[in-house]
């Protein structure tokens, strides 16, 4: 059973975890959500579209001006207070690394925290148990937040993804987080080129094995890009296509922009495996 905030979810759900981006420069959407208002719109707009979770993030992960923790929290910490106090059933995710701002947005009631960053701040995961939030542990080899990868280079890409996530989610029950509310990430792109993000794909089922529940980035990603030759906003094929496989591999939450199509393709591929029944079934029957 996933328990996210005081909601709890079957072990067959899977859930679509809308993003939204507080930030000036985001790769994808440009900027579109930056002011509250637009923020506040695209909130509505996920949840009526079936969002299980938004994902509320202050700073590019990418490369780009420097913003300090003031200025994280400035962007993220009274606009979760929104949210909360208008979708008091929602869970409430933050993208962030920082020990400082997640004890801030879980004040303001935020449910998870989403360290995007692999434990880079190791008092993270200590927050989270002193507020009573879900984690999300991350795996990025080591890669400092915000910069690219180099040249970078792993044995085996999936065993190393296996160790380090399972080190930090062992870690963070340890420090007294809620096992139910911990959840691990292979983390596409970060501190990866391409070929690992695809055998991160392709060898899913091997982090699902862990016992683990599994939450995947997919969403444009340029591993995507890469393989497709397609530039950002012609990724949503591809990005489907890695979801479909991820979810028959069983992964459980999916950090997305488009949410009707991915949640189309989840109900889907729930289906074909027996675990929903579709909408509706006429064709030959009447």
């Amino acid at each position: 059973m996933l328990k996210l905030g005081h909601r709890e979810f079957a072990d067959d759900a899977l859930l679509v975890m809308a993003i939204v981006n507080r930030t000036p420069d985001s790769f994808y959407d440009k900027g579109s959500t930056y002011d509250e208002g637009p923020a506040l719109d695209r909130v509505r707009q996920v949840v009526e579209e079936g969002a299980d979770i938004v994902d509320i993030g202050g700073i590019k992960a990418g490369p780009g001006e420097t913003i300090d923790a003031a200025e994280e929290m400035r962007r993220v910490v009274g606009f979760v207070s929104a949210v909360r106090a208008e979708f008091p059933d929602l869970v409430i995710s933050v993208d962030t690394w920082r020990s400082e701002v997640g004890r801030e947005v879980c004040r303001a009631g935020a449910d998870l925290l989403n360290d995007a960053w692999g434990g880079h701040d190791p008092q993270l995961a200590a927050v989270a148990a002193e507020c009573d939030a879900s984690i999300v542990c991350t795996h990025t080899g080591d890669a400092t937040p915000r910069t690219r990868p180099h040249r970078v280079e792993y044995a085996d890409v999936v065993a190393d993804a296996i160790e380090r996530t399972v080190a930090l989610a062992e870690r963070a029950v340890s420090l007294g987080v809620d096992p139910r509310g911990v959840l691990i990430d292979p983390a596409h792109d970060f501190g990866k080129n391409t070929w690992h993000s695809l055998e991160l794909t392709r060898r899913l089922d091997e982090m699902v094995a862990t016992g683990w529940p599994v939450l995947v980035s997919l969403s444009n990603k340029d591993f995507v890009g890469e393989t497709l030759d397609q530039p950002v906003n012609e990724r949503l094929v591809g990005t489907l296509a890695a979801t479909a496989i991820s979810a028959w591999h069983g992964a459980r939450v999916y950090r997305v922009h488009e949410v009707v199509e991915t949640r189309q393709v989840l109900d889907m591929v729930s289906t074909i495996r027996g675990t929903r029944l579709p909408a509706r079934v006429v064709r030959g029957l009447a």
